[in-house]
């Protein structure tokens, strides 16, 4: 009897101290996965993965569907997908590590790390590469994309860039590119003194423990888990090639990566690896810089934004007055995202083998809603996308520097309101450009 009142004791405190704590709102993370599920079902699409960080930590990471239509391998969280221009929030950590360490400097132009790029008049001379990695050259939006996704060659497209001289003065305006922005590999390149997929492998892949991500088309077929491309043709998903055109363009959009791997990309920009990704340099390529219309009437998000700005390789949204970090890709077959909170310390991963950039926006969208309906922010924390980078660590104890974003050739931001890039004459507008779905 004695022992049966102890248990009944144990159980009742136990009780009551749950009881008592005060409540707090349930992340609303827990239901995600619900969610995602019924949104990739409802688009018939093959294959997808997802994941969430929060606080440092991969907290769940799951694949859904399958690689191919028609086939039986399931993806999983390891599952190689193209990332498309989500490559280029790791081209933009490159840039920023070798400024740094003083090889390259945001302000070299254009001329000296592209000398084969020719605008109209000569006007590429005002064109620094601050300009190319924060997508405000003044040229027409993806010029000449249309030319990459008929195959043709660098060789082939780049003079066709003689017939077009930028609507604005660089870093006046925003207008996304994938060729200029493919030619930073250049710089990069020549700075390093290594081929831009080894030097990525060496300094973030490595590091960061990102075993399945890589560069290029060989190795995207290297890997034995792999998601195929599907496109909707005939009222139906069907599969089809992995397309060689944007993979010449490895800055833009040649990266391959699963979904466990960008989360450790993301738990890098919250702090959690400062010797590889420093808070100073997030706080600096996440400063807004150029306003994006086009992103207020983005399906989906349209009603949720209060602004939305690109920095140097990221996008910064705001939802209210808090920021969401984040970048979007987009390429045949594929389509990608990652995004985060930098006062939540929370991000999600998004990949989905089949060409829905309806499906990923509702997905995206939905998420931040409802997180930060959960967890509103204070008054005073409608602070930059910046500031909280540099306290922000990923394992209990770890310290980050709080270092100024205003390091040495660190380019100066630019906030105003952005002029609309007039279309050039020659300069066609890809239909399904690399960018934000």
């Amino acid at each position: 009897m004695s022992l049966f009142r102890f248990a009944l004791f144990f159980i009742l405190s136990a009780w009551a101290s749950v009881h008592a704590a005060p409540l707090v709102p349930a992340p609303t993370h827990v239901l995600f996965d619900g969610e995602i599920r019924r949104l990739v079902d409802e688009a018939g699409i093959p294959g997808a993965a997802y994941a969430i960080v929060v606080d440092g930590r991969v907290e769940s990471a799951y694949g859904i569907g399958v690689r191919e239509l028609g086939g039986k391998a399931p993806v999983d969280a390891d599952t190689v997908f193209r990332i498309a221009s989500v490559s280029k929030t790791f081209t933009a950590q490159l840039v920023a590590t070798l400024a740094d360490e003083g090889r390259l400097d945001w302000s070299l132009p254009l001329p000296r790390f592209a000398p084969e790029f020719r605008l109209k008049g000569g006007s590429e001379q005002r064109i620094r590469l601050q300009h190319v990695i924060g997508q405000s050259s003044g040229l027409v939006p993806n010029a000449f994309d249309n030319l990459v996704d008929a195959g043709q060659s660098l060789q082939q497209i780049l003079p066709q860039f003689r017939t077009l001289e930028p609507s604005c003065a660089p870093g006046q305006c925003y207008g996304y590119q994938n060729i200029l922005y493919g030619l930073s590999v250049q710089a990069i390149e020549q700075a390093s003194g290594r081929r831009y997929g080894d030097l990525l492998a060496q300094r973030v892949f490595e590091p960061l423990g990102m075993e399945h991500a890589s560069v290029g088309r060989d190795a995207f077929f290297a890997a034995p888990d792999r998601a195929l491309p599907h496109v909707r043709r005939d009222g139906g998903w069907q599969r089809v090639e992995v397309e060689p055109n944007y993979y010449q363009l490895p800055a833009a959009a040649g990266v391959n990566a699963s979904a466990n791997d960008l989360a450790l990309w993301l738990i890098a920009q919250m702090g959690g690896f400062p010797q590889t990704v420093r808070a100073a340099d997030v706080a600096m390529l996440t400063t807004p810089r150029v306003t994006t219309p086009k992103d207020l009437r983005r399906g989906h998000w349209k009603d949720l934004l209060a602004s939305a700005h690109y920095g140097l390789g990221w996008r910064i949204y705001r939802i209210g007055g808090e920021p969401i970090v984040l970048h979007a890709g987009w390429v045949q077959g594929y389509v990608a995202e990652i995004s985060y909170s930098p006062r939540l310390r929370t991000g999600l991963v998004v990949l989905l083998n089949a060409e829905s950039g309806s499906t990923l926006n509702e997905i995206g969208s939905q998420f931040w809603q409802r997180e930060l309906a959960a967890f509103p922010a204070p008054a005073e924390a409608t602070r930059s996308a910046a500031t909280p980078a540099s306290s922000r660590t990923a394992k209990p104890g770890a310290k980050v520097s709080a270092s100024t974003p205003g390091k040495r050739n660190a380019p100066a931001a630019r906030t105003g309101a952005a002029r609309p890039a007039a279309p050039a004459r020659n300069a066609a507008r890809s239909p399904r450009g690399q960018g934000a779905p």
